[in-house]
């Protein structure tokens, strides 16, 4: 079986993933690979986050990979936050901060607090519309390649449901009347952002076996 490494240690993520893509390849971790460092996140755009946290182990590691970055986009907030989703509580007043400051430390990302600031934000907002991003960029055999997968739905205004993680308990994904964090796993993989992309990486893996 081939081997391709998904750029995390995410147990969450990586779950999702090998269901996702099944028996075609065995998905290595970072942790699989003897990779426990800290993977650079510098950029202000999903892709090139992406691309640099790809990057980084296939230039130290030599192994096909892929790695994702995925932002919650709320259109009240212009967008925000986005790229910074995974730490958008511990998010200082000043973005003009460089890289690891204004990217904070591995233990910033809290979800409870995230969800907590983004509901406050959006006590006095009528329009709730979001949508969660996902892009993936695989490097195989030194190609580079990128694929985005997008669901469009709300943010509730309180949380509902114990499963995935993230802000699932608070995302109503546009014609459903539950949560992601109210689906099972496979109910949320076939309709979600990461699912979605996920599919066209495997789609194009298949194709190019």
């Amino acid at each position: 079986m081939k081997k391709l490494v998904f750029a995390t240690n995410n147990s969450h993520k990586l779950t999702e993933v090998r269901q996702i893509i099944g028996d075609s390849y065995e998905v290595l971790s970072l942790s699989d690979i003897g990779c426990h460092e800290e993977l650079p996140e510098t950029h202000d755009t999903l892709e090139g986050n992406a691309l640099e946290k790809a990057r980084y182990v296939y230039e130290h590691y030599h192994y096909d990979c892929f790695a994702d970055d995925t932002g919650l986009e709320v259109t009240a907030l212009g967008g925000a936050p986005g790229v910074f989703s995974a730490r958008y509580a511990s998010l200082p007043e000043d973005l003009s901060a460089d890289g690891a400051n204004r990217w904070g430390a591995a233990d910033d990302h809290d979800s409870e607090a995230n969800m907590r600031k983004l509901l406050d934000a959006l006590q006095r907002q009528a329009d709730r519309s979001a949508q969660f991003r996902t892009v993936i960029a695989l490097i195989q055999d030194g190609d580079e390649h990128l694929f985005e997968g997008i669901v469009k739905g709300k943010i509730t205004t309180e949380r509902h449901g114990a499963e995935g993680f993230g802000y699932d308990p608070i995302f109503l994904p546009d014609e459903h009347i539950v949560t992601f964090a109210e689906m099972s796993a496979e109910e949320k993989n076939h309709i979600s952002h990461r699912g979605r992309a996920t599919a066209k990486l495997v789609d194009f893996l298949t194709k190019n076996d």
